[in-house]
């Protein structure tokens, strides 16, 4: 008699342990992740080998596309009409290693659309509720805790110098 129960709880824990299994591989691979900040449309490629663009390879630098252009280096350029810049703006910026990163300029504690955030090195800081946004990161988080969750941050590929940010 206690020879079936072994068996029986033996069968029951590798039954669970495979449906447990078949759930995670069933899972979608791309996560979602939501954000305060609405969804609005993202469409931005930046040329880096065209114009002032050819400077934007250096590390910790940064560019931001808005209704009124692009800005980056003092200087703002005009967008093109099929730009989608997101909520607040897009702020596009280039950690210590090189890697580019993509967010919108939104506080997702305030969700200001009128009201971006303001780049200052390696920090995005909200101009209403003081949050800052640690850039260099990858991942542009909250530092200060006022804030619970990090900027939104938008999907970019970058190709032959060829930078395409969507989402």
């Amino acid at each position: 008699m206690r020879c079936i129960n072994s068996i029986q709880l033996f069968l029951f824990k590798g039954l669970t342990f495979l449906l447990f299994f078949l759930t995670l591989t069933a899972c979608d691979t791309h996560t979602t992740y939501r954000s305060s900040v609405p969804s609005y449309p993202v469409n931005i490629r930046i040329n880096t080998y065209e114009g002032t663009y050819v400077h934007f390879v250096h590390i910790y630098t940064y560019l931001i596309v808005d209704e009124k252009g692009y800005h980056f280096n003092g200087q703002t350029m005009p967008r093109k009409e099929t730009d989608r810049f997101g909520y607040a703006g897009v702020v596009v910026y280039i950690d210590g290693s090189g890697t580019y990163s993509a967010y919108d300029m939104a506080c997702p504690h305030c969700v200001k659309q009128d009201t971006p955030v303001e780049i200052d090195g390696m920090l995005a800081t909200c101009p209403i509720c003081g949050e800052e946004y640690d850039l260099c990161t990858g991942y542009a988080t909250p530092q200060k805790g006022i804030s619970n969750e990090a900027l939104r941050r938008y999907d970019l590929i970058v190709s032959n110098g060829v930078i395409t940010i969507r989402n």
